[in-house]
């Protein structure tokens, strides 16, 4: 109403529709009408006040409007007001009418009509949040670019940014992968690029840090509560569907993604990685940001002080698997094979990772340890975790038996290192089985069954027991030439009865 004013204190200095026409202020015919209307209601009278706007609001009374006409659509509203009930979109509507319906109008008529069916929706008002030096900062994984993996293959990398709410300086890695281990060690890395710790981190629902996202009860990753009571920073997440409240990250991602990446070439993870940190060193720390109006570097020289120092010791950070013992006693984590006591085998325990050591534990306790395999395919194995049949197998090797016979008797080693030494069967078992005799029949006897055995070029385990059992170790031993057991033009040896029994029938 403020022109209105305007136009009727002209009015009074006596200035003609057509002068103030002229300053474009008002044109003649709507000029010529409120002439008429102040004259009716006096107020061309310069004794009398200027009537206030809402009197002038009054006099002219509500504007016209426009004469409505009935949307081409109006026949199908019921039908779209149920489609848009499911979630379909406007396009699809329009292209469903069309199809079906014989439809012929514009998409402008379809987005009148579902503006009219949700009603005109009012622009959200949002609050920039405030963040004092050293409160928080933000977290986000965003796309990188394709670089050759390490395998041969041709890859997307992940660029991780950790943002400071208050000077807006962050930390750039990029990473081949958003796994668990991943996101622990961007986090330790970005806390020494920063030297110190932020008291709170605000991040979203990614998998790596939260189990079960919610806005009032959020379930956080076992391994990334232990990284947040290890460092002592409080996690926030976002409410799902709402990353709005992480905006200083959410823009500064797009900030790495637009002004870093492009127009610059990569050899490797190792030079992407270079190049990003001397770029935000070098441009983005000294830069003036848009929403302070100062360079991030400036201001974290301010917030460094605020920041929670890094601790004396850096925590061992780990992740947790849940693995199942297999029937070989060993469980599996990245292709790799760890040992835990045979009574576990079925079992289902919980595995720590960290860099350097795999732990084991059954609910709370602990159960086996290992240093952590670095090769696909290898086995780690403790032997006090296998059944007692395979410790002993295991430990009584080549080594052992061989060490073993010499304590029993230069027979019974010969014996063992021919039983050994054959090169198309591994007699390992048999020469187990031969030094095995020796607790029943005693070290003495066994002796003299392995000289009767080697006498009889019969260097087996069978024949040693067939001695021992038979009690033909405790005669007197016969040599060949004595035994005369090659007649003459004998195509066959005697059998070894014979020549342990003489007195035993011949056919």
């Amino acid at each position: 109403m403020f022109q209105y004013r305007i136009v009727l204190a002209q009015m009074r200095r006596g200035a003609s529709e057509r002068e103030i026409a002229r300053s474009h202020c008002m044109g003649r015919n709507k000029l010529a009408t409120l002439r008429a209307l102040a004259q009716q209601h006096g107020w061309l009278d310069a004794q009398v006040p200027l009537p206030e706007d809402a009197e002038i609001a009054a006099a002219l009374g509500a504007p016209k409007q426009a004469a409505s006409t009935v949307s081409s659509l109006q026949a199908h509203r019921q039908r779209i007001a149920a489609w848009l009930e499911q979630g379909v979109s406007g396009t699809t509507i329009l292209a469903a009418l069309r199809r079906n319906h014989g439809y012929e109008g514009s998409y402008s008529s379809m987005y009148r009509m579902i503006v009219s069916i949700r009603g005109e929706r009012l622009p959200e008002a949002t609050v920039p949040l405030s963040f004092e030096p050293g409160e928080a900062a933000q977290v986000d994984f965003g796309a990188g670019p394709m670089l050759v993996h390490p395998a041969g293959a041709l890859r997307r990398t992940w660029a991780f940014v950790m943002t400071l709410c208050f000077s807006r300086h962050q930390y750039v890695e990029f990473v081949w992968d958003q796994t668990v281990a991943t996101w622990l060690g961007c986090h330790r890395r970005a806390f020494e690029w920063f030297g110190a710790v932020p008291r709170r981190l605000i991040i979203d629902n990614a998998k790596c840090a939260i189990l079960k996202a919610s806005v009032h009860d959020p379930v956080v990753q076992r391994a990334y509560a232990e990284c947040a009571e290890g460092y002592g920073f409080r996690i926030e997440p976002c409410p799902p569907r709402d990353p709005q409240k992480k905006g200083i990250v959410e823009s500064g991602v797009k900030y790495v993604k637009g002004s870093f990446v492009p127009l610059r070439e990569f050899r490797d993870l190792a030079d992407l990685n270079a190049q990003a940190r001397a770029w935000v060193m070098r441009e983005a720390g000294m830069r003036v940001h848009g929403t302070t109006r100062q360079a991030p570097l400036t201001l974290f020289d301010l917030e460094r002080a605020q920041l929670q120092a890094l601790p004396a010791i850096t925590p061992d950070l780990g992740t947790w698997h849940k693995v199942s013992v297999h029937r070989d006693c060993h469980v599996a984590h990245e292709r790799v094979l760890y040992s835990v006591p045979f009574t576990l085998v079925g079992k289902t325990l919980w595995l720590r990772a960290t860099d350097s050591t795999v732990f084991l534990y059954q609910d709370s306790q602990l159960v086996a340890s290992h240093p952590r395999g670095l090769r696909a395919g290898q086995r780690v194995s403790v032997r006090d975790h296998l059944p007692p049949a395979a410790r002993e197998f295991f430990a009584h090797d080549r080594a052992w038996c061989l060490a073993q016979a010499r304590e029993v008797g230069t027979a019974c080693a010969q014996l063992i290192d021919q039983l050994l030494a054959d090169h198309i069967l591994e007699r390992l078992r048999a020469a187990q089985g031969v030094l095995r005799l020796g607790e029943r029949f005693g070290a003495a006897r066994l002796e003299n069954a392995c000289a009767r055995a080697l006498l009889h070029s019969s260097p087996y385990y069978r024949t040693v027991k067939t001695i021992l059992v038979g009690g033909f170790d405790q005669q007197t031993l016969v040599t060949a030439d004595d035994a005369h057991i090659h007649a003459p033009g004998a195509r066959f040896a005697r059998s070894a009865q014979m020549l342990f029994n003489p007195d035993a029938p011949r056919h």
